[in-house]
């Protein structure tokens, strides 16, 4: 979709500003850390706009959808302010609206945090929301911000009994294990194309799959490799019963979901995500956790 009418390079402004034209304020903004920027212009007041930005603008404030649980380091309270990755995100789109964020952390599930965007109650979702097809029969996703591999965390005892005497990968390729996975989650999911002999296991939230892991209740919990690696960097000592395992043909896909009558935000949100440069990667995400430890 083409929105160079919307944003175009920056350039110099002759002469005054009109800002008597309604949602004037959500239109004059810049995008943070980028070179673009809305330029008023004499065509100006010949421009339509995606009826979404007048609907945004007429709220007072751009509405985010985001899990309720903390999940550090994309969001979590800190000190009373809701801080991290994604919630610096939804402030920078924000702020490029010229509006503030209102952050809505009603979903207790990720599957409900896209059901809130297609039913159009919020404008947005950003919440570590992996990009899948059934989501995508209700929202429209952005372009990925974070691109993970799968993995499993694996507990060593329940693994070598189930394993014998085959390799990793041969047990991997017709796993008939137990499997534990966030219950609602897009690993659950993944669990049924990817592990189809397996027993599947749903828990409320991946405290519990981990617990399930140690005590041996299941062989394996499935999640992306961020979460997988990043508990035997916060608890080293798990090392001893517990083993990770990344799976990198596997891959999960993090985008922004947007409501999927909003054609236009969506290829703004993708315009700004090109503004902000590469994508975090699993290692420097890593490294901020241990440094913030």
């Amino acid at each position: 979709m083409r929105v160079e009418h919307l944003l175009v390079q920056a350039q110099p402004v002759k002469g005054p500003m009109d800002n008597t034209q309604p949602n004037r304020r959500a239109l004059l903004m810049a995008l943070a850390g980028s070179a673009l920027a809305v330029v008023p212009s004499a065509s100006w007041a010949a421009r339509r706009l995606f009826p979404e930005f007048e609907r945004i603008a007429k709220q007072g404030a751009l509405r985010v959808a985001m899990l309720a649980a903390d999940t550090p380091p994309f969001f979590q309270v800190r000190n009373g302010v809701l801080k991290g990755i994604d919630v610096d995100m939804a402030n920078e789109i924000g702020k490029s609206l010229a509006l503030p964020v209102a952050f809505d952390r009603s979903p207790g599930t990720f599957n409900e945090v896209a059901d809130m965007v297609s039913r159009g109650e919020a404008d947005l979702g950003i919440s570590k929301i992996s990009r899948t097809l059934p989501r995508a029969q209700g929202v429209l996703f952005s372009q990925p911000y974070l691109t993970l591999s799968h993995g499993l965390l694996l507990n060593r005892v329940a693994f070598a009994q189930l394993a014998g005497a085959r390799s990793l990968p041969d047990v991997l390729r017709s796993f008939d294990g137990t499997v534990g996975v966030i219950a609602k989650s897009s690993f659950q999911d993944f669990a049924a194309v990817n592990f189809p002999k397996a027993r599947i296991r749903p828990f409320p939230s991946w405290g519990d799959v981990v617990g399930a892991v140690e005590r041996g209740e299941v062989v394996a919990g499935y999640r992306d490799e961020l979460e997988v690696k990043r508990l035997l960097v916060e608890r080293p000592a798990l090392a001893l019963t517990l083993r990770t395992v990344t799976i990198p043909d596997q891959q999960d896909t993090l985008g922004i979901a947007v409501r999927p009558d909003a054609p236009g935000l969506l290829a703004y949100v993708n315009l700004l995500l090109d503004a902000r440069g590469k994508p975090a990667t699993v290692d420097k995400i890593l490294q901020a956790i241990q440094s913030n430890s």
